[in-house]
């Protein structure tokens, strides 16, 4: 969009630049690690189209600030990772009058649309309500193609400038779904759902919410879900007491996918994706002491609540999970 002669981005984001951004953040480069996304992200920018007015806006989007912010921009593009802002985004947008230009990744594919309010669906037509909390992983979790974000990044580029031209047919009323292990481009209808709580007959939604609230999530935690929070966990401060005891070691069960375990894992652990557990269940002891772990503790958790009710009553999660390891454990041990 720089490179197009857009005259004013706002650039939203209170992160910092991590070397793990790097393989699908490509505004980012190693010299800026450590540094606000923002100001890595102007300096491409004013490197590439000094032209262009940039307004760095270094917080986190919520209720409070969404309206304001928004109010400003004559398109809105949502490029976030997380359902509570994927929410607050199409409301304030909805309540503004402001297409929004939507993408999303995970993994091997991609989807893009357009939400114009009044004219076409919104977000709620196609997904009423949020799924429950820790039951899709993130990417972090899940992993993506580092070459998608680029891809979908682009295509919401071309709609915006679309937008701003008022030219062209854009996916208002389409959902675009790519994916890159067979590329192939799949295309479903999207229409207005006639009961959507903010853009339907019988608007229930008439102000931003609590959208942490509204997803299931308390600010601040992760999302594990309600009733996955209270299974019996171990810290990982604690766990490297046990193995270092040498008498009595727990069987350590890790339930993340290969391509995860291939990048770092916990000595002698055995590996069951968490999708694979149920059918292979029997490879473990009851009578073992068992810590399971994935990468940040979510299907960890899931997987903890899983083994104890077949029988596992030793089972337990490990807070924070193989993340928590490296930063509390082993620095060296590489993360992604």
């Amino acid at each position: 969009m720089a490179a197009a002669g857009v005259g004013t981005l706002g650039l939203i984001d209170f992160d910092k630049v991590d070397v793990t951004n790097l393989q699908r953040q490509i505004l980012h480069g190693t010299s800026w690690v450590g540094k606000p996304k923002v100001d890595s992200a102007v300096a491409r920018i004013k490197e590439l189209n000094p032209h262009v007015k940039t307004v760095k806006i270094e917080e986190m989007l919520n209720k409070d600030n969404a309206m304001k912010i928004f109010a400003d921009y004559d398109v809105i593009v949502d490029g976030t990772d997380n359902f509570q802002t994927r929410y607050l985004s199409n409301d304030a947008a909805f309540f503004l009058k402001k297409p929004l230009v939507y993408g999303s990744i995970f993994r091997f594919e991609g989807h893009a649309t357009v939400f114009v309010p009044e004219e076409g669906p919104c977000y709620r037509c196609m997904y009423p309500e949020p799924p429950p909390p820790g039951s899709v992983p993130s990417c972090a979790e899940g992993g993506v193609l580092g070459i998608l974000p680029g891809i979908i990044g682009v295509i919401q580029a071309t709609e915006a400038v679309k937008l701003i031209l008022k030219k062209g047919r854009t996916l208002m009323g389409r959902f675009l779904m790519y994916n890159a292990m067979d590329m192939t481009f799949r295309e479903v209808k999207l229409k207005k759902d006639p009961t959507c709580p903010l853009c339907g007959k019988n608007r229930t939604v008439k102000e931003l919410i609590d959208y942490d609230a509204f997803c299931g999530l308390t600010r601040g935690q992760e999302a594990v879900p309600e009733e996955f929070a209270q299974m019996p966990a171990i810290s990982v401060t604690e766990l490297k007491a046990k193995l270092d005891n040498g008498a009595g070691k727990p069987t350590l069960l890790d339930v993340r996918e290969p391509e995860e375990f291939e990048i770092c894992k916990l000595p002698n652990a055995k590996l069951i994706p968490l999708g694979n557990l149920p059918e292979r269940v029997h490879e473990l002891d009851t009578a073992d002491d068992l810590v399971v772990y994935c990468h940040t503790g979510v299907r960890s958790a899931r997987a903890t609540a899983f083994l104890r009710q077949m029988g596992f009553t030793k089972a337990k999660n490990l807070s924070g999970g193989i993340d928590a390891w490296t930063d509390e454990i082993d620095p060296e041990m590489p993360k992604y």
